[in-house]
C-alpha cells in the first residue's frame, strides 16, 4: 500500500542565509552533528573516524560529476541551455562519452521555447580557440514540454567526454542562485569520483579527504564503492501534497559481484556515505526478490517496497543476485532504481549513514525521517540552531538508523 504522507508535515524554515553558497576553505573542517539513539552530539567532519565502530563496512558512490550543462545560441542571439541528463544515443554511458563526432543525450531544456528546431552553435564569449576548433552544434530530435532529444556533433577529434570538459559547465544546483565558478570544478566533485555519469554530486562524500579515509582504515573498516549516477530529478521539488503524486526519476546503478559478497558475510555494521549510497543498497533486496520472482534482474519501481509481494529474506535476495551473477559469467550487477524511501519503509542493510541537511518537503527529508524517525525534528531544530550550514556545500551529519544499540 503506497504511504499516506503529507509534505507539509516534512516542512522546516530554512531561509536563503543558511544555504552554504560555497565550500569551506578545508573540505573536512565542516561541522558533523552526531545522532544515536535520541542523543545528538556536535563534533568536527576529521572526528568521524573515531565515531565509526571497528569492523564496519562502509559503502561510498564513486560516480563522477561530467561538466554536463552546455550554453548555445540560435542565428537570432537567444540563448538555449541545454543541461545533459542521460545518453540516448548510444545509450550506454561509457560508449557515448567515447563517441567521437556526434552523440545523442537526453536533456532539459532551458528557454525551450525559444527553440524551433533549427541547428544550434555553442556560445563562446571570450572566443577560446579550442572551444572553436570542436564547432559543437545541437540539434533538437523530439522535445517533450522542457525535455527533449539533443543530437550533438562536433568538429574536432576527440570523444564526447573531452568536448564536454572543453565545452561544458559544472551544473550546480540551482538553490545556490549563483553561476557555476572555477571553484566548482574541484570542489563540486568528491575526492574518490571516479566513473563518469551524475549531473548532481552524492554530496555527503564532499567532506571527506585523503586523511579521514586514512583514519577510517585504520579503524579497521572496510571501504568499498558502489556507482549510482545522480539525475537532475534530486534537484525537482515535490510539488504534489501528497507523496502518492510524485514520480521518482530513474538512475542506474552498478554493484560488483565481491561487493555483494562482502555484503553478503559481513559481520559488522554496514554505513552508507550518501543517500545515493542508501538507495542503491535499499534497492537490492528488492533487486535480488524480483530475481527470485521473475527468473532475472530489473529495475526496482518507485513503489516497491510497499506494495507487498516480496517475502523472501534478505540474505534470500543478496544470493539470488549472487547466484545469477555468477552464472551469466557477469561481475557486476547493472540496473536502475526508482525507489523512494519514506516513513515506514523497512531498512534491510544499512545501519549508520553519512549525509548533509536536505531541503524542505524533499523527497531526501523523507529518507532522512524513514532512518531515524521522528527524532529528524530534534536534529534539522539543533542543526537550525546552532549554525549548521546546509544543503550541497554545507555541513554533515552521521546517523544511527532509530533502535540500533
Amino acid at each position: 500500500m503506497i504511504p499516506e504522507i503529507h509534505m507539509e508535515d516534512y516542512r522546516y524554515p530554512l531561509t536563503d542565509e543558511r544555504i552554504a553558497k560555497y565550500p569551506l576553505a578545508e573540505r573536512d573542517a565542516s561541522k558533523l552533528l552526531f545522532y544515536h539513539n535520541g542523543e545528538i552530539r556536535e563534533n568536527v567532519f576529521r572526528q568521524l573516524p573515531g565515531l565509526l565502530p571497528e569492523g564496519s563496512l562502509m559503502i561510498f558512490n564513486e560516480t563522477r560529476v561530467v561538466p554536463a550543462r552546455l550554453h548555445f545560441q540560435r542565428e537570432s542571439g537567444a540563448h538555449i541551455e541545454i543541461f545533459c541528463l542521460e545518453p540516448a544515443d548510444p545509450t550506454d554511458y561509457n560508449l557515448n562519452f567515447a563517441a567521437v563526432g556526434s552523440c545523442a543525450w537526453k536533456c532539459v531544456i532551458g528557454n525551450a521555447k525559444r527553440w524551433k528546431n533549427d541547428r544550434l552553435t555553442l556560445c563562446n564569449p571570450e572566443n577560446d580557440p579550442t572551444v572553436s576548433g570542436m564547432n559543437l552544434r545541437a540539434e533538437l530530435l523530439g522535445r517533450n514540454e522542457r525535455t527533449g532529444t539533443v543530437r550533438f556533433s562536433w568538429d574536432s577529434p576527440d570523444p564526447f567526454s573531452r568536448v564536454l570538459e572543453i565545452c561544458g559547465t559544472i551544473p550546480i544546483p540551482p538553490y545556490l542562485n549563483r553561476e557555476s565558478e572555477a571553484i566548482d570544478s574541484e570542489r563540486y566533485q568528491t575526492l574518490y569520483a571516479r566513473i563518469r555519469g551524475s549531473v548532481a554530486a552524492p554530496t555527503a562524500g564532499l567532506h571527506f579527504t585523503d586523511a579521514v579515509l586514512d583514519g577510517i582504515r585504520s579503524r579497521g573498516v572496510d571501504i568499498r564503492n558502489v556507482c549510482l549516477h545522480v539525475g537532475a530529478g534530486t534537484f525537482l521539488p515535490v510539488k504534489s501534497s501528497e507523496i502518492a503524486g510524485h514520480t521518482m526519476h530513474r538512475e542506474p546503478f552498478s554493484v560488483s559481484l565481491e561487493l555483494l559478497k562482502a555484503i553478503r558475510s559481513r559481520k559488522g555494521r554496514l554505513i552508507a556515505v550518501g543517500t545515493t549510497s542508501v538507495r542503491t543498497l535499499e534497492s537490492l533486496y528488492y533487486a535480488g526478490a524480483r530475481i527470485l520472482r521473475d527468473g532475472e534482474p530489473s529495475d526496482v519501481a518507485q513503489w516497491d517496497p510497499y506494495e507487498g509481494g516480496f517475502t523472501c529474506s534478505t540474505e534470500e535476495a543478496l544470493d539470488a543476485i549472487i547466484a545469477y551473477l555468477e552464472a551469466h559469467g557477469a561481475g557486476e550487477l547493472r540496473i536502475g532504481t526508482r525507489i523512494i524511501i519514506v516513513p515506514g519503509f523497512r531498512f534491510r542493510l544499512v545501519d549508520y549513514m553519512v549525509t548533509n541537511f536536505h531541503q524542505s518537503e524533499s523527497t531526501l527529508l523523507l529518507l532522512i525521517a524513514a532512518f531515524v524517525g521522528d527524532d529528524w525534528h530534534r536534529i534539522y531544530d539543533y542543526a537550525l540552531s546552532h549554525s549548521f550550514r546546509f544543503l550541497s556545500y554545507g555541513d554533515s551529519s552521521l546517523l544511527v538508523r532509530a533502535g540500533l544499540q
